[in-house]
């Protein structure tokens, strides 16, 4: 891995200050020669500020190339080729990819963590996201409507939880508009989303070089990499308790809700349509009553979507349940559910934990409701692959 490349990759929402970052970074590089990589899932667009008065541009290739170094290119569906042509023609010290046209920078760390061409040449050092600070608040707190806004089809908190709960580093940028109260509060939801974030308050995206290169931060196997919800879930020390605390990072807590029985697609919904303030982030699996499929509840903020992903194995004909069931000899398997149960973890501040634990107990179907569970009738999806928007910001 020595002779690897090094790969700085940033993401963040539009107007969050990622092309003043590249700026900055390209700006202050000094002997450090640096390639940038920019999607724009259509046209590139640069600020002029990027491309010094005396560069030379040579486009050939679809490649755009100045003569300090930066490398910005289009990428859509060849990002392969194009890294792995840019490790061929030219030397430099690492690269960085603004992968602002993604949802999430999972999908091009991945083609350089899996088995590939351009993974034999490149290493992940860290996931850098760069948050405009004001605009992550309100997009959790139902501050101004004008700035929660969409991203594409889909809430733009569900694209902040996206790009924080992937971060190593998270760049709290436009902090000269924000309290201090405010600052604290959206390092709170940080240290909520991504435990293991660093987190750096800038302004104008200024921030030193030392601090998103050679950090050695990213590693896909190392179970502090997980986000917050996920690591609840995996939390070994509680593998057979419902009840989870990791450690409290910023004055967060998260609690694991798990059971055998199933909710009532109403009363659940009605939940998830009610759920506090101070709830920053709910994910897992649900069993809800009168129906197959295993369903996904999403949470970020005042924004719920449930997606059915699969049917439980439970539900399947007995031979084809065998057969599963023989090549996955670590799941959980109940005599009488199966497969079927609900694990949904729960983070956030400033909650009541059993408040919520029992209304939660409330959501489930009483012993009547369980045997007509076929006559239940809620806003859950029940085709694979479906996906409902339960609440909206």
């Amino acid at each position: 891995m020595a002779d690897t490349i090094p790969v700085t990759i940033i993401s963040g929402s539009l107007g969050a200050g990622k092309t003043t970052l590249l700026n900055h970074i390209l700006s202050g590089a000094g002997d450090r020669d640096i390639a940038v990589l920019v999607n724009d899932m259509g046209t590139v667009n640069v600020d002029a500020d990027l491309v010094a008065s005396d560069s030379e541009l040579d486009v050939a290739g679809g490649v755009t190339e100045l003569s300090n170094g930066c490398i910005c290119c289009e990428l859509q569906d060849d990002l392969e080729a194009a890294v792995v042509r840019l490790a061929q023609d030219r030397e430099f010290d690492a690269l960085v990819v603004e992968s602002s046209g993604i949802s999430e920078p999972g999908p091009v760390a991945r083609l350089f963590t899996t088995e590939s061409r351009a993974a034999a040449l490149y290493r992940v050092d860290s996931l850098v996201t760069v948050l405009d600070t004001r605009q992550f608040l309100d997009a959790f707190t139902g501050g101004d409507p004008e700035r929660r806004g969409t991203e594409g089809d889909r809430p733009l908190s569900d694209l902040l939880v996206e790009q924080a709960e992937l971060a190593n580093v998270v760049l709290l940028n436009k902090a000269d508009l924000c309290t201090e109260a405010e600052l604290e509060r959206a390092e709170e939801l940080i240290g909520a989303l991504q435990p293991d974030a660093e987190t750096i308050r800038t302004e104008f995206s200024a921030v030193a070089h030392h601090r998103l290169f050679d950090r050695k931060l990213f590693d896909p196997d190392r179970v502090g990499d997980l986000p917050g919800w996920k690591r609840a879930l995996e939390d070994t020390g509680h593998a057979h308790d419902d009840h989870t605390h990791p450690d409290e990072v910023y004055g967060v807590s998260s609690f694991t809700y798990r059971t055998r029985r199933p909710f009532h697609p109403g009363r659940l919904a009605d939940w998830l349509g009610s759920l506090p303030e101070g709830v920053v982030r709910s994910k897992g699996t649900v069993w809800v009553a009168g129906s197959d499929r295993r369903i996904v509840l999403h949470q970020a903020g005042p924004s719920v979507r449930a997606e059915a992903v699969g049917p439980w194995i439970a539900s399947l004909p007995e031979v084809e349940r065998d057969l599963y069931r023989s090549n996955r000899p670590e799941l959980e398997w109940d005599d009488e559910h199966g497969d079927r149960r609900t694990e949904l973890v729960v983070i956030g501040t400033d909650y009541d934990e059993a408040a919520l634990r029992a209304s939660l107990d409330d959501a489930l179907v009483d012993d009547d409701e369980w045997d007509r569970a076929g006559g239940l009738d809620g806003p859950f999806p029940d085709e694979q692959g479906a996906e409902v928007v339960l609440r909206e910001p």
